[in-house]
């Protein structure tokens, strides 16, 4: 494989390293064949390091004859096979046979219905909101550890799309974010009131509309991308804090000009929507929905570090990935290939590339750019 090497400022993720790179003290810091990504990049000034050998052209693979393609087939579906005869003893089935699980999913319907109503008595009746009880409701479901919440968001049960659900599991993420940037607890309040008060100009566009499964034509994409205009005009009058309304018409602002309504970027998006940003999106992207299943969460943090360092808020975000990424510490999981294994040590330059225990054999996944994370077992 011919090499060239490039200044820093040249690289570009996707790049694959072509040499072993080392720190000042000897010891490795990305090993040959490592797919570069924006984070690691943007780190090689720390390391003192202008330049990398970079592979010219792409991956070499060695070819595969068909019966050889077959047996791998067989053994990826044995695999599979042999993982979901295992599932009863996974941790998320143990999870959901437990009784907090279940005390939760009560909460949890109980908090979305409350929330439902508090806003359609404001929104269709004209009363008060009532910011107070909507916080309430939330809180209620924060008892333990920020982990926790996370647990469980991941293995609720499947639901319709509804804005109030979606809207608290964003209160939910976004106060945690708060909380693991240590922020003052009038802030974690405050995030979850924006949070679930971000997207109540949803309520103002078509439910057919919002609930369309095929592409948007730019007419309908125009509509959807009216709802933080809507939903700061509902609580415009309202003496909220600036902050709570700044985050409900600015959370689909992006950190580099590429979001709406108005296309700001930086310091011009308030913290309390960067971090709605990114709960937004991680809700999104690991709910799941009667027509899709959810993302695994080790995807979604792979879909942040591929142009996410640009999009949002990096300190908010990188502190995110982490802590998610550490939650899922020692977690069985299912690989792309099919083999099941633990979650050993985490790629702090790569979270959504661990090493897994696969067996008695040591799997570095940032060493291989189609292996992936499957799910959560």
């Amino acid at each position: 494989m011919a090499k060239k090497t490039l200044f820093s400022f040249e690289l570009e993720p996707g790049m694959i390293i072509a040499e072993d790179v080392y720190r000042a003290n000897g010891t490795i810091l990305f090993p040959k064949h490592t797919m570069l990504n924006e984070l690691m990049i943007s780190k090689l000034p720390t390391y003192n390091i202008m330049e990398l050998p970079i592979e010219d052209g792409p991956i070499e693979k060695p070819e595969l004859d068909l019966d050889k393609l077959i047996e791998l087939a067989r053994k990826d579906m044995e695999a599979k096979q042999a993982v979901k005869a295992n599932m009863e003893d996974s941790y998320v089935q143990k999870l959901k046979a437990g009784a907090e699980y279940k005390n939760f999913c009560e909460k949890y319907d109980t908090a979305v219905s409350n929330i439902n109503e508090l806003i359609s008595s404001f929104i269709k009746n004209g009363d008060e909101l009532n910011t107070d009880a909507l916080v309430s409701s939330a809180l209620g479901l924060m008892d333990g550890s920020t982990i926790h919440i996370f647990d469980m968001l991941h293995n609720m049960p499947v639901h319709d799309d509804s804005i109030y659900e979606h809207s608290l599991n964003v209160a939910l993420i976004s106060a945690t974010i708060g909380k693991w940037l240590k922020l003052p607890e009038a802030d974690i309040n405050g995030l979850l009131l924006a949070g679930l008060l971000h997207d109540l100009g949803k309520t103002e566009i078509p439910a057919e509309l919002l609930n369309k499964r095929g592409r948007l034509t730019d007419e309908e994409f125009a509509i959807i991308k009216s709802h933080p205009k809507k939903g700061y005009e509902l609580i415009r009058n309202i003496p909220l804090d600036v902050k709570i309304k700044e985050a409900c018409l600015l959370h689909h602002e992006r950190c580099d000009g590429s979001g709406y309504p108005f296309g700001v970027s930086g310091n011009k998006i308030s913290l309390y929507a960067k971090i709605l940003a990114i709960a937004d999106v991680y809700d999104a992207m690991t709910s799941p929905r009667s027509y899709r299943q959810a993302l695994c969460p080790f995807k979604a943090i792979e879909i942040f570090e591929q142009d996410g360092f640009y999009k949002y808020d990096l300190k908010s975000l990188m502190t995110f990935l982490e802590n998610i990424g550490f939650s899922y510490l020692n977690n069985s999981v299912l690989l792309s290939d099919g083999r099941k294994g633990e979650i050993v040590i985490l790629n702090k330059l790569y979270l959504s590339k661990p090493m897994v225990k696969c067996g008695e054999e040591f799997v570095d996944l940032s060493k291989f750019p189609d292996l992936t994370i499957e799910t959560i077992i």
